[in-house]
């Protein structure tokens, strides 16, 4: 104890007891000792055990009071490094790492030599990546424990990370040179070595990596890695021949890799097709039944060659009925010649199938198996819908469907086919019809939650969910502690698309938080790793971490909360406001009637819910003592209350909050500096404008909603020309003139219409921009807008559709019920084109419910002349 406030023997074995109380998770006990200490007048401020007694409180959840104890005893002992240490814990606790970090420091000046605070400040130093600060803290546990391997691998590490491989391979070194000879199949000491390795490899020290492998070869257990770097090595130093060596050797152990055929070819230099088709040749003759060397050579054969490749893989894998063989395939749908090509095949498959049940019509041919035309008509369904014929592709999936009814991989690929046709409703009827086939499948009945989701069926999507997740726990409350990121993205999509903007942010922060949460787990490695010795794992895991959240679950959840915070500004709630009863004052009195009728039997469906959800809470109340004192992980959140997210005071900070992520981490996608220009024109913000023109203009200057952009700062420059400073002016001019090449608005349009006139979402963000510079020539951009390509697709024609609805050219009624006949011509599948009616007979009850719903409500989000659609 510090000499300022000693205890005398008796105190001083309870205030032991604390500690041990502390480590135990004790806390009830903790505080009963803490109370007999500071009970008596002569030690009622003694500073450590009002630290300790905050500590412990902190993890029975009493925050306020422990931060009043903590901070009481530091104000009574400002030279004790338990204080400060307790304080750097309850920060921790918080997640303020920095302020952690300085009470660390603190507490270091009054015991330097503190292993444990040295720990602690390690640990958070490589969490906040401070990466010079963690390398003095590991050298100063490596002087006080040298004996202890950890304290050696950290103080390496810290230099690896810090981009010195040298120093990092000489203390290695040292510390290889104090252990004992490694027992065979020592895992540990193999990857200690192996890490070593990489660090080597790293550093570009590939000689030295080569000798290091050498060396150390018998005492490394990872085979395949091994076998992997000296081929990657061999490669590097130019002996290629010793490389391919290596490669033919893998591909010996697993002909089915086809990252070893590639590295093969460069090894042998096999640049043209005639040489990479000998090495495939090659292993197709030794392993028969792989398929790698069939499909790999379609990828730079063509003609002839190509046909007689793909005939041989196609027949060996529709003989065989292999379900994933469409997607092995369809990379190759990006050549036209070879889209022919394999139309040709497998139309003549299925045509020799059912007349002559073979694939050739000459006779004495083999015979196939009757499977063999069902997995064809699999395919072709596949291929035709991928092309955009959603009736050929029908007409193929049911034909199948008449050959064997109980095949579930034929109405998932429906489902997909009315998907992309634009029937939601229908596709969702025959992935439920697939999920009764199989209850027991959990892909199929994810994948119909999916879909039920897409046609805003939240309430069915999650009750199809219950089936797989735990008992006694509400489904979307389970998906949520699960991490199911899939789902909640789904979900918040859907709520957007029903105008619950609350409830739609509401699962976008819960995604926000599944990240940070897996960012916080970091903790728990980075003293695990370094026992374990799982070093290569532990660098790859910390690269990770570092750009995790350009993952495409954070970027989507991200993209969706932006839009409606843009849309929450554009169109605030107002206190009255019910989001879910948008949009009624513009019915009908039939549609009103049958939104009553609706809302009636949701009601009563709501009740039998909650009366569920009762039943299950009152099950959750059986909690025992024990888990409700459980040490607490981290900071409580703060509920999320959709309301309060829907009716925030700051929309476009909040905006922000999501959107700074995504500039960080994904910069290489265009929409990302859309939403920034949309955010900044709002806030209006000339520079940031400029800057996301400038990063967008970088990767995409074609991109139909970035050229809106373009041409809106174009016209707000202009606007407020006379309004700039001297130096904005300065900076603003010398930028747009490398931009924009001197065009005025209507110059950068008419070029951007030229360049892309044959596509129709380019064709609508010309005429939006055509109206908006100049409102009377709105019948010429209607008329541009509602032209329709040669083959159109559902989706495009639905984003015209609701700009023509929306009024972003104007008021034009009459237009868009005439584009919405003319679609209905092109896409009679399409929902969003049917003229109103008797619903169909084929839906399911409760998509019949929803089908009203998800069309009136598919306005999604706005900004600024920009539609929104949630795919």
């Amino acid at each position: 104890m510090p000499p300022k406030q000693p205890l005398p023997p008796k105190e001083n074995a309870l205030f032991k007891r604390i500690l041990k109380c502390y480590e135990q998770k004790q806390y009830k006990n903790g505080l009963k000792f803490s109370k007999q200490i500071l009970s008596q007048p002569k030690f009622q401020d003694h500073g450590e055990t009002l630290a300790m007694k905050g500590l412990t409180l902190n993890c029975l959840g009493r925050k306020e009071e422990a931060y009043d104890y903590v901070r009481r005893g530091l104000r009574h002992d400002l030279t004790s490094h338990v204080c400060w240490h307790v304080y750097g814990l309850l920060q921790r606790s918080d997640r303020k790492y920095d302020e952690a970090i300085k009470c660390y420091r603190n507490a270091l000046k009054w015991d330097k030599d503190n292993l444990q605070i040295l720990r602690d400040l390690s640990l958070l130093q490589i969490q906040m990546r401070d990466i010079e600060g963690y390398r003095e803290t590991r050298y100063q546990l490596l002087v006080l424990r040298p004996g202890q391997r950890a304290s050696w691998i950290g103080y390496a590490m810290a230099y690896h990370l810090l981009h010195d491989a040298d120093m990092a391979i000489k203390v290695l070194d040292e510390f290889r040179k104090t252990q004992n000879t490694p027992k065979a199949f020592d895992y540990e000491h193999s990857e200690m070595v192996l890490y070593q390795n990489e660090v080597m490899v790293e550093g570009a020290l590939h000689q030295e990596a080569l000798d290091h492998i050498d060396k150390f070869e018998s005492q490394m257990t990872d085979k395949v890695h091994v076998s992997e770097t000296k081929a990657n090595l061999f490669c590097k130093l130019g002996r290629k021949d010793e490389a391919a060596e290596i490669y033919r050797t893998l591909l010996h152990r697993n002909p089915e890799n086809w990252a070893y055929y590639d590295l093969l070819c460069q090894a042998l230099n096999a640049e043209s097709a005639e040489d990479k088709l000998k090495v495939y040749t090659e292993f197709g003759e030794a392993f028969p039944k792989s398929l790698a060397p069939k499909r790999l050579p379609l990828n730079f054969t063509s003609g002839d060659t190509f046909r007689q490749y793909a005939d041989a893989l196609l027949r060996q894998c529709l003989k065989k009925g292999v379900p994933p063989l469409f997607v092995m395939m369809r990379s190759l749908y990006k050549d036209p010649e070879k889209v022919q090509i394999l139309t040709d095949l497998v139309t003549s498959y299925a045509t020799c199938l059912k007349e002559h049940n073979s694939f050739d019509p000459t006779e004495g041919s083999d015979r196939e198996n009757p499977t063999v035309l069902l997995w064809t008509y699999y395919y072709i369904a596949q291929h035709y819908d991928l092309l955009g014929d959603n009736k050929t592709s029908l007409e193929y999936i049911n034909t199948a469907l008449e050959h064997t009814v109980t095949l579930i991989e034929l109405f998932v690929v429906k489902a997909r086919i009315f998907k992309h046709a634009g029937d939601i409703h229908e596709a969702v009827r025959c992935l439920d019809e697939a999920q009764s086939l199989d209850t027991a499948d959990r892909y199929i009945n994810s994948k119909c939650a999916k879909y039920m989701l897409r046609a805003n069926m939240i309430r069915e999507a999650e009750e199809m969910c219950s089936k797989f997740t735990r008992e006694g726990v509400a489904a979307m409350e389970n998906l949520n502690e699960m991490q199911c990121m899939w789902f909640q993205t789904e979900a918040a999509a859907a709520y957007c698309r029903l105008n619950k903007f609350g409830e739609a942010l509401k699962k976008c922060h819960e995604i926000d938080r599944h990240f940070t949460e897996i960012i916080e787990d970091q903790f728990d490695f980075h003293t695990y790793c370094m026992r374990k010795m799982t070093l290569r794992a532990y660098v790859g895991l910390l690269r990770l971490e570092d750009v995790l959240r350009n993952h495409p679950f954070y970027y989507k959840a991200a993209e969706l909360a932006i839009k409606i915070y843009i849309r929450l500004y554009d169109k605030p709630l107002s206190e009255s406001d019910d989001a879910d009863k948008a949009g009624q004052e513009n019915l009908t009195p039939s549609e009103l009637k049958k939104l009553k009728n609706k809302e009636r039997k949701k009601a009563k469906q709501e009740a039998q819910r909650k009366e569920k959800q009762r039943q299950e809470e009152s099950k959750k109340e059986t909690k025992t003592k024990a888990q409700a004192d459980a040490e607490l992980d981290g900071p409580k959140e703060e509920e999320l209350v959709p309301d309060k997210l829907a009716r925030t005071d700051d929309p476009l900070k909040d905006a922000i909050w999501f959107l700074r992520p995504l500039q960080t981490f994904a910069s290489k996608k265009i929409d990302t500096h859309v939403m920034a220009f949309e955010i900044y024109s709002r806030k209006d913000k000339l520079l940031l404008m400029l800057q996301s023109i400038k990063r967008g203009h970088a990767l995409d200057p074609e991109h139909p909603e970035f050229h809106e952009c373009m041409v809106r700062f174009l016209k707000t420059v202009s606007e407020q020309s006379n309004n700039m400073c001297d130096t904005m002016r300065t900076v603003v001019t010398q930028e747009m003139e490398r931009l924009y090449n001197n065009h005025n608005p209507e110059q950068l349009n008419e070029a951007f219409l030229e360049k892309n006139k044959h596509s129709q979402l380019h064709r609508l963000s010309a005429a939006k921009m055509i109206y908006l510079l100049d409102p009377s020539a709105q019948k010429m951009a209607l008329s541009l807008a509602t032209q329709l390509d040669s083959n159109p697709k559902s989706q495009d024609c639905e984003k015209v559709l609701n700009s023509l609805e929306r009024g972003h050219l104007g008021e034009c009624p009459n237009e868009a019920e005439s584009y919405k006949i003319l679609c209905h011509q092109h896409c009679p599948i399409a929902v969003a084109f049917r003229p109103p009616g008797p619903p169909s007979t084929n839906v399911i009850e409760n998509v019949e419910e929803n089908v009203e719903e998800n069309h009136q409500d598919n306005d999604i989000v706005e900004c600024n002349g920009t539609e929104v659609l949630i795919d």
